[in-house]
């Protein structure tokens, strides 16, 4: 019997498809088209070291476990293997049969080093022995050595190098130092890669000795090393060596760009089997062409950057917690800039009515802004609690550091909770005011990170509502004091009742679709992979209810004409920003219910992450929410159907249909808004009135 499921796997391998095919349209500009390609391949390094490197693992210990999809560990396995290298082809037929003819034709060449003027090669010459040689690290592998001294995701130049004193032959390699751009520009145009300058110019390196072949190698290890929290006495160094730890982790795949003696010695050194080797004729490390992507100079060569527009529920002119205390204000970023987010803290930490701040930190900007607030405010002397989660994968040395930041200046820090990573988004400022104390809260479906708040869509959420406030204390407790996620009036908290309310909310409109009630279900969110929920959405679809779902990622429901799926619609929106909000809506009767949360429908968030899913109950902030769902769903421009396999069908206009881009469209309209309450507030003369005595 066929599987209800699509494999986790071939889903987010599809979902990376659905990138490159933006990097393939011959209408994006460029630069946007090299960014996209470098995103594929950024996503793919995550998962070889996660995904692919975890089924390795599983391997290991349960050969016969089978996933909800009814495949094997080696059948997903092989069944990746296989759809990668089909990537990989369209990934290296893109950038060499197109877009390098594109980039010369932009004035943007890229060029080999030995094809170069003499005066160009000198002054590389000299770049590299001032800038470059003293930066390198010459490594003698070892079929006892290579395993553990070859860094992962490096770049590294292979050598055959022969003594001619001694015919001793031996094998080095040169991974790029990580402090300089693989893009290095030529004065005459056009640019070389730092690989290929380093491996022109290191005969220097080896005097007296010859090399005899060279090559491109890069490694990538499995980072899917869990730290023991039962046995940890000291969980910060228990992450520090599970960081340590990966560096060492065995091997996942190994990319080449040539096949040679060379490279056959380091595939024996390193025990590979076949499977795991991809030879390219693509740069290795496409992620590196985000350099590329952002040069200085060719800003007409990609979309330009949106500033977010100012939200007419705030007034520049007056403090933030006046314009909360009116009424809640819901931020749609980055179409809405992400300020008053960072002011909602800064202004906090100057305040000297501000008494205590608690917040949560999973992923912060390297320089964040947020942390200077929250350190700023400690140093003030106000109580500052924040809950750092140190389990934040390929964040936690970044983490670390900052909480020690926090910690020295008198914050109280907590690394999260045992056995559960913390990936709520929520902040609460406790004010005292006239005597009384009152809470503001903040809750987002996205990190506190302001850099990623450019290019990630999400929502902010704030209010002053007493009944969420109470809420908010109540979930600092629990995680801080390590008591139950119990008695909350209205945030819905993870593990323990997001799901249970999820089901429940979805029975419901199936319930009224049997007795014929007009019945439909909304929900914007990354992934769905919960088999429960799935299941429920199958139940209601059966029944009647229409379901129409936006996942950008993973998904594992299997749309289609079967009977079980007939009324569920999946549609996936790749386009300039990243589609990062949670927001679900149930009809309920006509008593609209509107969702956002921190979780997406997945069971690591709603079983094994600490998550709030919040009810949204202001009538503007609920029909912003709810017009930004149904407008996502109209788009014909970047937004791809999901089919019963799994695969994407790119979302075709109808006869008669206009074009229409749901991010462009969100853009305009703030843009729109922004404006109308600026020249509403330039053309209106307010008087500063004496404070009453």
């Amino acid at each position: 019997m066929a599987s209800s499921f699509i494999n986790r796997e071939l889903s987010w391998l599809e979902f990376n498809q659905r990138v490159l095919n933006e990097a393939q349209r011959a209408d994006l500009p460029l630069l946007d088209r090299i960014k996209f390609l470098a995103i594929t391949g950024s996503n793919l390094d995550e998962f070889f070291q996660v995904r692919v490197g975890g089924l390795l693992a599983l391997q290991e210990t349960e050969p016969t476990f089978v996933d909800p999809s009814g495949l094997e560990v080696s059948e997903q396995l092989a069944a990746i293997e296989k759809r990668v290298r089909r990537l990989k082809k369209d990934q290296e037929t893109l950038f060499g049969k197109e877009l390098l003819a594109l980039l010369a034709e932009k004035k943007l060449p890229l060029h080999k080093v030995s094809t170069l003027p003499p005066e160009e090669i000198q002054r590389l010459s000299h770049f590299f022995d001032s800038s470059i040689s003293p930066l390198l690290t010459p490594l003698h592998l070892t079929a006892e050595s290579a395993k553990q001294i070859i860094p992962s995701l490096a770049v590294c130049v292979g050598l055959a190098i022969l003594d001619p004193s001694t015919q001793e032959q031996r094998i080095v390699i040169l991974p790029l130092p990580s402090s300089i751009s693989r893009i290095e520009r030529l004065g005459s145009g056009g640019f070389v890669l730092l690989e290929d300058l380093v491996s022109h110019f290191c005969d220097s390196l080896f005097q007296d000795e010859c090399i005899e072949s060279r090559c491109l190698i890069r490694l990538t290890r499995n980072t899917d090393i869990p730290a023991n929290e039962d046995e940890a006495h000291d969980f910060a160094e228990e992450i520090r060596q599970a960081i340590t730890a990966r560096g060492q982790s065995f091997p996942v795949r190994l990319q080449i760009n040539v096949e040679n003696e060379l490279t056959a010695s380091l595939i024996d050194f390193l025990e590979l089997t076949p499977d795991k080797v991809y030879q390219t004729s693509a740069p290795l490390a496409l992620c590196d062409l985000f350099g590329l992507a952002t040069l200085d100079g060719f800003s007409h060569l990609r979309t330009p950057a949106i500033n977010g527009a100012d939200s007419p529920a705030i007034d520049p002119a007056r403090s933030l917690f006046e314009d909360i205390s009116e009424g809640d204000i819901t931020l749609v970023h980055p179409y809405q800039s992400y300020r008053p987010v960072v002011r909602f803290l800064e202004e906090a930490a100057a305040d000297p009515q501000v008494i205590s701040i608690k917040q949560t930190l999973y992923r912060t900007a390297k320089s964040s802004q947020i942390v200077d607030a929250l350190i700023a405010a400690a140093k003030a002397g106000k109580q500052v609690t924040a809950l750092v989660e140190l389990k934040a994968r390929f964040d936690e040395a970044h983490n670390l550091l900052r909480a020690e930041e926090l910690r020295e200046a008198g914050a109280q820090v907590l690394y999260g909770v045992k056995g559960l990573k913390t990936h709520a988004k929520i902040s609460l400022v406790i004010r005292n005011e006239d005597g009384h104390l009152k809470r503001y809260v903040h809750l987002g479906t996205g990190n506190y990170n302001e850099l990623t708040a450019r290019f990630y869509t999400d929502v902010s959420y704030f209010t002053c509502n007493p009944a969420f406030g109470s809420d908010a204390s109540l979930f600092f407790n629990a995680v801080t004091g390590r008591t139950k996620l119990e008695h909350f009036q209205e945030l819905i908290p993870a593990p323990t009742k997001i799901k249970r309310t999820l089901i429940s909310l979805i029975d419901e409109e199936a319930a009224r679709a049997q007795e014929g009630e007009e019945a439909f279900i909304f929900a914007k969110m990354n992934s769905l992979q919960d088999t429960e929920i799935i299941e429920a959405l199958y139940r209601a679809s059966s029944a009647g209810v229409t379901i129409k779902l936006n996942v950008r990622g993973i998904c594992t429901l299997k749309p289609g004409k079967r009977k079980e799926a007939r009324n569920i619609e999946v549609i996936s929106i790749i386009d300039q920003h990243l589609e990062h909000m949670r927001i679900f809506h149930f009809h309920r009767g006509g008593d609209d219910e509107v969702f956002i949360s921190s979780a997406d429908w997945m069971n690591r968030n709603l079983e094994k992450r600490i998550e709030l899913m919040t009810p949204i109950h202001d009538s503007r902030s609920k029909k912003l929410l709810i017009d930004l769902l149904k407008n996502t769903f109209r788009d014909n421009q970047n937004a791809y159907q999901i089919q019963t396999d799994g695969s994407s069908k790119r979302r075709e206009r109808e006869k008669g249909e206009r074009r229409f881009c749901s991010q462009q469209h969100f853009t305009q309209l703030f843009a729109r808004k922004a404006a109308a309450i600026e020249q509403v507030r330039s053309s209106s003369l307010e008087p500063h009135l004496p404070k009453e005595p």
